[in-house]
């Protein structure tokens, strides 16, 4: 049985959705047809936000109080009591003399002045400055005290402060900014966005930029965009009279894993009451992986799993004039389970795409998306002794906006290797007479978190399991004597 061996990346969760709403776009969606405000297509673009992204705010219910961008910033906010600090940008650090935002004044902007959200997309009219009051919607990339970016909703302004307007907030929906508008697109997130906390001594990582080529560890290119994680270590061992010393004396994994992640989001404008008629956040990508298991590992019926890495981003898309953060976690690991019998020496390589996430429909609420398309190629296999093994490299992955968790999805794409006949033989020379098979696959599973009604979406009453997925293919098998 020469087993064990698998690899790969990311994410993906159970079931798939009706086809309808299952499927975020590929690429980026381009940029509005017609910006005038009575537009029947009311498409915000969807792409990478700019470096000094502005806040955008909204004051639901007032005439002209849809969303634009401002010249205002979160200067702090304490997560724990909901107060801001909302200043504007070129303070002086002294206390406004003006009289605070819930008292508006002559000086103050009209209700019905501020631009609309298809006014105020990218490349279009300048921030529009604006006096913080009670009831404004606030959009914000990550900032001091939110460094998962910020959307909450101004419910009293306590007063000024050297560094700007404190305000009283509670959480707020994205749909109270983004309105009847739509917006569909995705935005890959870069290799140097992401924030690595390597857990094992021998990782290393590799990414590449444009015009800028970084080579991997182990002498292969790393494509433009994918950021490439390769590890080793040391797995325990145990010893077996019919075994071979050398054999039992050392088990290890190596491999690596590359990825090219992209951030896929959906909004599909109101639908009934204040609940948009649709929405979608995920993540897709192409992943490549390639690992070598040697040796015989102790390993028990129950998997042991060993983190390698995790990885954070903070990727801000700008839709429109409003900045969505979307939160990104990923945890990379080595999983293995057996009777702690069996030697292996097992080389895979694995290549393919990824999709998961989940999507939300009138009809049918939130639904889970997810699929995982991936070609599995043994290199090398060779077993002895009778046994069972399994080993996995995989991520588990968590997607969320503003903080808040939505997506929880775990790819796991494994190498199952198992043997059966006997064993004779003492010290180095034994024989093995049996059959044995390999066999690769991959489980997909992950939950749908009630966060995700940060879209405006009605609350889940429970979290919803994104289901178990199994699929499992022969590798390679035969009869050994």
């Amino acid at each position: 049985m020469p087993a064990l061996a698998a690899s790969a990346l990311l994410l993906a969760a159970g079931c798939s959705s009706p086809p309808s709403q299952a499927d975020p776009p590929a690429s980026t969606a381009g940029s509005r047809a017609d910006a005038s405000p009575d537009s029947t297509d009311r498409s915000l673009t969807v792409a990478a936000a700019p470096a000094g992204t502005a806040t955008a705010t909204a004051r639901p219910g007032s005439a002209g109080g849809k969303a634009h961008r401002t010249k205002l910033s979160v200067s702090s906010y304490d997560g724990k009591t909901g107060r801001a600090v909302i200043s504007s940008n070129g303070r002086t650090g002294k206390p406004s003399s003006a009289p605070p935002a819930s008292s508006p004044t002559a000086n103050s902007p009209a209700p019905g002045t501020s631009p609309s959200a298809s006014e105020a997309g990218p490349g279009a009219t300048p921030e529009t400055p604006h006096r913080t009051a009670v009831g404004d919607v606030i959009a914000s990339a990550p900032a001091p005290g939110a460094p998962e970016g910020l959307l909450a909703k101004v419910t009293k302004v306590i007063g000024e402060t050297p560094e700007g307007t404190e305000v009283q907030t509670e959480p707020a929906q994205l749909n109270a900014l983004l309105g009847d508008d739509t917006a569909k697109g995705s935005v890959p997130v870069a290799p140097a966005d992401f924030d690595i906390d390597e857990l094992l001594p021998d990782v290393d990582v590799s990414w590449s930029r444009t015009r800028d080529t970084h080579i991997g560890p182990e002498g292969a290119t790393v494509p433009l965009g994918s950021l490439r994680l390769d590890v080793r270590t040391d797995l325990p061992t145990v010893g077996n009279a019919t075994a071979s010393a050398s054999a039992s004396a050392s088990a290890s994994v190596e491999g690596f894993v590359q990825v090219a992640p992209q951030v896929d989001f959906r909004y599909g404008g109101q639908g009934t009451g204040s609940t948009p008629a649709s929405a979608y956040l995920g993540v897709s990508g192409d992943w490549t992986s390639g690992w070598a298991l040697k040796g015989r590992a102790g390993a028990s019926a129950a998997p042991t799993r060993i983190p390698f890495a995790t990885l954070h981003a903070d990727p801000v898309l700008q839709v429109g004039p409003v900045p969505v953060v979307v939160n990104l976690d990923l945890t990379l690991y080595l999983r293995i389970s057996g009777d702690g019998k069996v030697t292996v020496d097992v080389e895979q390589s694995l290549k393919g795409d990824f999709k998961a996430g989940g999507t939300f429909g009138l009809g049918q609420g939130w639904t889970p998306v997810s699929s995982a398309d991936m070609t599995s190629t043994p290199v090398k296999t060779t077993v002895t002794s009778a046994g069972s093994v399994q080993a996995a490299l995989g991520a588990e992955a968590t997607v969320g906006l503003y903080g808040s968790v939505g997506v929880v999805a775990d790819l796991a794409p494994y190498v199952r290797g198992e043997a059966t006949g006997t064993v004779t033989g003492t010290d180095d020379v034994f024989t093995f007479d049996g059959s044995w098979a390999v066999h690769g696959g991959v489980d997909l599973n992950g939950t749908l978190r009630l966060q995700l009604s940060v879209f405006g979406t009605p609350v889940l009453q429970r979290n919803i399991p994104l289901g178990s997925v199994h699929r499992e293919w022969k590798l390679a098998g035969g009869e050994t004597s």
